[in-house]
C-alpha cells in the first residue's frame, strides 16, 4: 500500500511531525515552523459559538415516504405520491444546557427535520412537546435567560427558572407536559415529534389550510424517572446520542408516523381557542390526526461536527403549498434561526453539504448573492451578481408559496384577540386530569423538587396559584408537597 504523506493546509510536504524546529539542539523553538504555528493556530480555532439553545445534539439521516394521499391540502411536491421518498436529515437535542450537558436531563427535546425535496430545503423545526412556555418572541431571550447559567454563580438556580414562571401564567401547560412522565425520553427513538407552530399547507387550487404536524414514534414512547434520569446521566452523560449512533449501525433504523391536523383557514377565527398560540394545542375531537406517510432514520453522519454541529435549520425554509401562520412565535423564529446561523457559522452557511440544497446542480442556490466568509468560487465567471439582467441570470416565478395571509388594523403591541377558552390554564388542566394516579404524583414531586428550593415566598405562592386554577387538586397536591419539603 503506497503511503500517503502528511501536508500543510498549502499541500506542502511534512518532513517531521513529532519534533517542533528550534534553534539547535534543545534550544527555543523558531518563528519559521510553519508546521507547528499552522497546527497550534488552527487547533485554537477548532470550536465555533455552540449555540445558545440546543445547543447539545445528536442526528442522523434518513428518508421520509408518502403513505397518503394529501393533495387536496397541499401541492407541495415532495408530498404529491404516494411512495415518494425524500432524503432528510434530522437533528435531536436537549434545549436548556450547554454542549457538554448530559442527555438524559429533565427538558424539551428539539426536533429539527430538513427534506432535502426536489423545490429547494424544507426545514421544520419542532419539539417533542406540542406546546411551549410562552406564545410572543419577545420575551425569549428573557425565557432562556431564566433557564440558563446564573451569570453570578454560574449554575441553573431554581429562583431564577420559578420566579419567570411565576410571570409567565401561559407556561403551566407545557410546565405539566415537562414535569410529566414524558420529561425525560429513555432515548431519542422513544418519543414523539411535533411541529408544535402552526403552519399553512396551501393546494393547487390556491385553497388555504392551517396544520399542525405529530411525529408519532414507532418505537412506542419510553421514558425515565427523575431517579433513572440523574443515575444515566451520571453514568453516560451521551447516552441518546451512544443509543442512536448503535441502533442505526445495528441496522434497526427508527421511524416515525406523521400525522397532521388540517383546519380550514376560516374556522381559525371563531375557534374556541386561538390557534396560533404555541401555549394551546387542538384537541383530536375537533381536527382528527390524518396521516402522512413515515420517517425513516438509517444512516449516521460520517463526522459529527462537519454534520451535526453545522447543520442549520430555519423555519423559514418554505416550498411551494407550505407556508407560515401568524404564530407570533413563529413569525420571531422566521428571523432569529437564520440570524443565529449567520453568526455561528457564517452567511455562507448554506454552501455546506448538510445544509446545501439538493435541488439545484451543485447545491448552488440560484441567487445574487456573492461574497462574504468562506464563499465557495461556484459561480460562472461571467455571471452577473445583480438583477434583473439582460445576459439569462435566474428570474422570479411570479408564484407565491402559500396563500396570503390577511390582515387589518393599526400597527402597534397588541395582545391577541380573546377566544372563547383563551385562558391559561384550561389546557394545562385537562392535561393533569388525562393522568392516572401514579402520573400525577411523579408529575406533583417533579414541580415540588425545584419549587421548594426557591428562596422567595411571594414566587412560591404566584406559582401554586397557576397550578390552583388549572385544577383545584392539582394545585392543592403541589401546594402541600411544596410545604411538606420546605419543612424538612
Amino acid at each position: 500500500m503506497t503511503a500517503r504523506f502528511l501536508t500543510t493546509e498549502a499541500g506542502a510536504p511534512v518532513a517531521d511531525n513529532q519534533n517542533s524546529a528550534t534553534a539547535g539542539v534543545g534550544g527555543p523553538l523558531v518563528l519559521q515552523d510553519q508546521h507547528l504555528l499552522e497546527k497550534l493556530a488552527r487547533f485554537n480555532r477548532e470550536r465555533i459559538p455552540e449555540r445558545v439553545v440546543h445547543a447539545r445534539g445528536s442526528g442522523a439521516y434518513g428518508y421520509f415516504e408518502v403513505t397518503d394521499d394529501v393533495t387536496g391540502f397541499t401541492r407541495a411536491d415532495f408530498l404529491n405520491t404516494v411512495g415518494k421518498r425524500t432524503e432528510t436529515f434530522i437533528r435531536f437535542s436537549t434545549v436548556a444546557d450547554n454542549l457538554g450537558g448530559p442527555d438524559a436531563a429533565r427538558d424539551p427535546r428539539g426536533f429539527a427535520l430538513k427534506f432535502y425535496t426536489e423545490e429547494g430545503n424544507y426545514d421544520l423545526v419542532g419539539n417533542n412537546t406540542p406546546v411551549f412556555f410562552i406564545k410572543d418572541p419577545i420575551k425569549f431571550p428573557d425565557f432562556i435567560h431564566s433557564q440558563k447559567r446564573d451569570p453570578f454563580t454560574g449554575k441553573q438556580e431554581p429562583d431564577n427558572v420559578w420566579d419567570f414562571w411565576a410571570h409567565s401564567p401561559e407556561a403551566t401547560h407545557q410546565i405539566t407536559w415537562l414535569m410529566g412522565d414524558r420529561g425525560i425520553p429513555a432515548s431519542y427513538r422513544h418519543m414523539n415529534g411535533y411541529g408544535s407552530h402552526t403552519y399553512q399547507w396551501t393546494n393547487a387550487e390556491g385553497e388555504a389550510f392551517f396544520v399542525k404536524y405529530h411525529f408519532k414514534t414507532n418505537q412506542g414512547i419510553r421514558c425515565l424517572s427523575s431517579e433513572q434520569g440523574a443515575e444515566l446521566a451520571g453514568k453516560d452523560p451521551n447516552s441518546h446520542q451512544t443509543d442512536l449512533l448503535q441502533s442505526i449501525e445495528r441496522g434497526v433504523y427508527p421511524s416515525w408516523t406523521l400525522y397532521v391536523q388540517l383546519m380550514p383557514v376560516a374556522e381559525a377565527a371563531g375557534y374556541r381557542f386561538n390557534p396560533f398560540d404555541l401555549t394551546k394545542v387542538w384537541p383530536h375531537a375537533d381536527y382528527p390526526l390524518q396521516r402522512v406517510g413515515r420517517l425513516v432514520l438509517d444512516r449516521n453522519p460520517d463526522n459529527v461536527f462537519a454534520e451535526v454541529e453545522q447543520s442549520a435549520f430555519s423555519p423559514n425554509n418554505f416550498v411551494p403549498g407550505i407556508g407560515p401562520s401568524p404564530d407570533k412565535m413563529l413569525q420571531g423564529r422566521l428571523f432569529a434561526y437564520a440570524d443565529a446561523h449567520r453568526y455561528r457559522l457564517g452567511v455562507n452557511h448554506t454552501q455546506l453539504p448538510v445544509n446545501a440544497p439538493k435541488a439545484v446542480s451543485g447545491g448552488q442556490a440560484a441567487n445574487y448573492g456573492r461574497d462574504g466568509l468562506m464563499a465557495a468560487n461556484r459561480y460562472d465567471r461571467h455571471a452577473k451578481n445583480y438583477e434583473p439582467n439582460s445576459y439569462g441570470g435566474p428570474v422570479q416565478t411570479n408564484q407565491a408559496l402559500s396563500a396570503p395571509l390577511a390582515v387589518s388594523g393599526h400597527i402597534g403591541t397588541h395582545e391577541a384577540a380573546a377566544h372563547t377558552k383563551d385562558d391559561d390554564f384550561f389546557q394545562a388542566g385537562e392535561l393533569y386530569r388525562l393522568m392516572s394516579e401514579d402520573e400525577k404524583t411523579r408529575l406533583v414531586d417533579n414541580i415540588a423538587g425545584g419549587l421548594s428550593q426557591v428562596g422567595r415566598d411571594d414566587v412560591i405562592e404566584k406559582n401554586l396559584a397557576h397550578f390552583h386554577a388549572a385544577d383545584p387538586d392539582y394545585g392543592k397536591r403541589v401546594e402541600a408537597r411544596v410545604h411538606e419539603l420546605r419543612e424538612d
